[in-house]
């Protein structure tokens, strides 16, 4: 069983910089907690993709995460709990390099991103 990237963003809570920092920031220390995630971090601003904004050396409101792939549904029921119907966007990235970007605003969206992430996964070529 691969481990998987999943990278997290908050784009539209409505909250200005410095808030939606501190929200990430809160963020962080829950899903670390989260079964099947190994491990979770800001993401450095050397990393960040095109368009996005800074603050002190990291992406304003992402963060990435890595989660074994057996653990995928735990996860994503952590987000939906967590989010509910407030706007997150997220990139699963897969053990062969390839990206499959969900953006979703509810919790059934949620749920139907979670069944193609997993069908995305089933189509996987272990490296």
């Amino acid at each position: 069983m691969s481990n998987i990237q999943l990278s997290i963003s908050l784009p539209q809570l409505g909250l200005d910089d410095e808030q939606l920092q501190a929200e990430v920031e809160n963020l962080l220390p829950q899903i670390r907690e989260v079964d099947g995630v190994e491990n979770a971090a800001l993401v450095d601003v050397s990393e960040a993709p095109p368009g996005s904004k800074s603050v002190t050396g990291y992406v304003l409101g992402m963060l990435k995460t890595s989660i074994e792939s057996g653990h995928l549904k735990t996860v994503f029921d952590f987000l939906r709990d967590r989010f509910g119907n407030k706007p997150i966007k997220l990139v699963l990235k897969a053990s062969d390099g390839r990206e499959l970007n969900l953006e979703v605003s509810s919790k059934e969206e949620l749920e139907f991103a979670r069944q193609q992430a997993e069908e995305f996964l089933k189509n996987t070529k272990t490296v």
